[in-house]
C-alpha cells in the first residue's frame, strides 16, 4: 500500500508557471531575477492559502538554479533543483514565527546569516507568520535585516501586514498577494480531477470553489473530503450534502413564493430548511446573497459579478428580470436588519418568519409600501399616519359653511396647540396661535403634526402656586421612585412668567425626567390652569465628580486620621512601597 499524498502538498507549485491566480506578482518575480535586480528582503503579505510560501520557496530555488531556463524558471535538474526538491538544501532556512518568536531564535537565525552557500549564489531565509515576532525579536532583527551579508536574502510571510512595526516594512519590497478568483479554482481542481481519474460535475466544483474563500489550500482540502466520500464521482448533490451546504434552488422558489404572495409557502418552504438541520442565520444571510446575485444578474453591466455556473447564472438572470429595483434594496434591507436583531431576539424563529412575511408583503398592492427610505421596515401597516395630520388642516370651511349666521365667520378662531420639538434638554413646551392655517404652515415646516384644537388657557400663577402643583405630582405618583426622588431635590426655578427650569445630578435624571415630561407638564398646566408653562431641565455644573486616589495617597489619609499606625510601622519594622 504506496503512502497517500494530501492534494495540497502533492499539487504544491515548483514553478512560477505552476502558481494559481499570482500573474502579475510571478511576472514580476521572474523579470527581477532575469535582470539581476534582487533586494535583499521582500515581505509576502496577502490572505491564507494563496501561496506566499510556495512563491517564497521557488523564488530561492529559482535565484540559485544552475541551467535557469529561457522562460526564467528552475529547470529542476541541477543539483542545487534536486536538492531543494529532496529537502536536503542548505540554501533555504524556514522559521514559524508563530512559534519561534523570541529574541532567541531571531539571534539563532542571524548568526547563520554569515555561512556562505555551500551550492548556488544565495541563502534564503523564509519567516513564515512574521507578525508574530515580539517587539524585542524585530528589534533584534532591523539591523540584519538593513544590512545582511551578499549571499543572503530574506523573505518574510504574513496573512496580517498591519502587524508588522513600520521600521521592518520600510527594508522590504512588498508583494501583496490577492484572493483567487472562483474561477481559477475551478480550472485548478478540473485538472487535479483529471489526474487523479475522478469525475467531477462543474456545479460541484464551484461549491468548492465558493466553499474555500479564495484560498487554494482549502478548496485542495475540501476537494479531499469530498472525493473520499463519492468515490471517485463528485456530484453536485453529494458535494453539498457533504458540506452542508443549502441548495440554491430553495432560495429561487422562496422568491417565487414572494412574488406570489404566498405567505403559507414561504413558511412552509422554511420549516423544511430548519428540519434539516441548517441554521436560521446561515437561512437569512444565504437569502440575502441569493437576492444580491438577483440584483446583479437583472443588469447586464453587472452579471460578470456572478460567481457561478453558467446554468445558475441564467437562472438568476431569468428571475431577476421580474424583480424591480425597488425590490432588491428593500429585501436587502429586512434582511440585513433580520441578521442584526437575531443575536438579541428572544423568539428567533419568529423573526425569521416575521421577516418572511414583510417580503411577501412587498409584492402585495393591497398593502401600500412606505414611499420613504426605511427598506420596507414598515411594511405590514395597511394605513399612513401622515395623510391623517394633513387631512385635519381642512375640517373646519365645512363646519362654518353649515352654521347659516354669518356673525360666526367674524369671530375669531379658537387657537391651535402645535407641539414644536426644542433644540434644549427639557420638557418640550407648546407654543399657541391663533390662526389655524397659520398653524398648520408652522406644523408643516416643523416636520410635526398638529395637536387637537383646544382652547388655551393662561391664567396668572406665582412660584408658589407651581411648587404646590410639584408637590401634588409627587403626592399623586409615589411608585415612580425615580422621579418623585428627582422632583424633591430638584425644584422648579423661575425664568420668566411661564418658563422655569431644574437642575439634576446626572444625566440618568435627565433621561427619565425626559421620559415622562409630557405626563408631568400636563398635569402641572392643568393645576395652575396655563398652558404656556414649559420646564427645561439641564446638569447642574456645581456637582463634584467622584475624586480616584492613588494608594499613596489612600495611606497617606490613613496615616493622618489614625496616629497609632506610624507606631505600628515603627513597632514591626515596616517598609511602604
Amino acid at each position: 500500500m504506496k503512502n497517500y499524498i494530501v492534494s495540497a502538498r502533492k499539487y504544491r507549485p515548483s514553478t512560477f508557471r505552476s502558481v494559481v491566480g499570482q500573474q502579475a506578482l510571478t511576472h514580476t518575480l521572474k523579470t527581477a531575477i532575469d535582470s539581476g535586480r534582487l533586494a535583499h528582503a521582500y515581505l509576502f503579505c496577502g490572505p491564507r492559502g494563496v501561496g506566499k510560501t510556495s512563491c517564497a520557496r521557488i523564488f530561492a530555488k529559482t535565484i540559485n538554479c544552475l541551467n535557469p531556463t529561457h522562460e526564467g524558471e528552475a529547470c529542476n535538474e541541477c543539483e542545487s533543483c534536486l536538492a531543494l526538491n529532496e529537502q536536503r538544501s542548505y540554501n533555504i532556512v524556514e522559521l514559524d514565527a508563530a512559534s519561534n518568536n523570541s529574541v532567541d531564535d531571531i539571534r539563532a537565525l542571524t548568526e547563520q546569516v554569515r555561512i556562505p552557500p555551500q551550492i548556488g549564489k544565495y541563502r534564503v531565509f523564509i519567516i513564515d507568520e512574521v507578525h508574530m515576532l515580539s517587539q524585542a525579536a524585530f528589534n533584534a532583527f532591523l539591523k540584519t535585516l538593513e544590512e545582511p551579508p551578499a549571499h543572503a536574502i530574506f523573505i518574510l510571510a504574513t496573512t496580517e501586514k498591519h502587524k508588522v512595526i513600520p521600521t521592518i516594512l520600510s527594508r522590504c519590497q512588498i508583494y501583496d498577494f490577492s484572493r483567487i478568483t472562483v474561477q481559477d479554482i475551478v480550472e485548478q481542481l478540473t485538472y487535479i480531477a483529471s489526474q487523479e481519474g475522478i469525475k467531477a460535475e462543474p456545479a460541484a466544483l464551484n461549491v468548492i470553489a465558493q466553499k474555500a474563500d479564495g484560498a487554494m489550500r482549502d478548496a485542495l482540502s475540501i476537494f479531499d473530503q469530498v472525493a473520499a466520500s463519492s468515490q471517485g464521482n463528485i456530484t453536485y448533490q453529494s458535494t453539498i450534502d457533504n458540506l452542508n451546504v443549502l441548495d440554491h434552488d430553495y432560495y429561487f422558489k422562496l422568491v417565487d413564493a414572494f412574488m406570489a404572495v404566498d405567505v403559507p409557502q414561504s413558511l412552509l418552504i422554511y420549516k423544511d430548511i430548519r428540519d434539516k438541520g441548517f441554521d436560521s442565520l446561515f437561512f437569512i444571510n444565504g437569502l440575502a446573497e441569493h437576492i444580491r446575485n438577483l440584483m446583479v444578474a437583472a443588469t447586464p453591466a453587472t452579471k460578470c459579478l456572478l460567481e457561478t455556473t453558467e446554468e445558475v447564472a441564467n437562472q438568476f438572470v431569468v428571475q431577476g428580470a421580474k424583480l424591480s429595483p425597488q425590490f432588491f434594496y428593500r429585501a436587502l434591507d429586512l434582511c440585513n436588519k433580520c441578521d442584526l436583531d437575531y443575536r438579541t431576539a428572544t423568539n428567533k424563529q419568529l423573526l425569521i418568519e416575521l421577516t418572511l412575511i414583510k417580503l411577501c408583503q412587498l409584492f402585495d398592492k393591497a398593502t401600500p409600501l412606505p414611499a420613504g427610505g426605511d427598506g420596507g421596515t414598515d411594511a405590514l401597516r395597511k394605513v399612513q399616519p401622515v395623510k391623517a395630520a394633513t387631512a385635519q388642516a381642512k375640517p373646519e370651511p365645512k363646519v362654518e359653511a353649515v352654521k347659516p349666521a354669518p356673525v360666526v365667520e367674524a369671530k375669531p378662531v379658537a387657537p391651535v396647540s402645535v407641539n414644536i420639538p426644542r433644540k434644549s434638554v427639557g420638557i418640550v413646551p407648546q407654543i399657541f396661535i391663533n390662526n389655524k392655517e397659520a398653524a398648520a404652515k408652522l406644523a408643516k415646516e416643523q416636520g410635526v403634526a398638529p395637536e387637537t384644537v383646544s382652547q388655551h388657557r393662561n391664567n396668572q400663577f406665582d412660584e408658589q402656586s407651581l411648587l404646590r402643583a410639584w408637590q401634588k405630582y409627587i403626592d399623586a405618583n409615589p411608585s415612580e421612585h425615580i422621579i418623585i426622588n428627582t422632583m424633591r431635590v430638584s425644584l422648579p426655578r423661575k425664568i420668566n412668567d411661564t418658563l422655569y427650569e431644574i437642575e439634576v445630578e446626572n444625566q440618568m435624571q435627565v433621561e427619565t425626567m425626559n421620559a415622562q415630561s409630557m405626563k408631568i407638564l400636563t398635569f402641572l398646566r392643568n393645576c395652575v390652569g396655563n398652558d404656556m408653562l414649559a420646564i427645561d431641565i439641564k446638569l447642574n455644573p456645581n456637582i463634584e465628580k467622584p475624586k480616584f486616589w492613588s494608594p499613596q495617597e489612600v495611606v497617606a489619609s490613613i496615616r493622618e486620621n489614625n496616629p497609632y499606625i506610624d507606631q505600628f510601622i515603627k513597632d514591626f519594622d515596616l517598609a511602604l512601597a
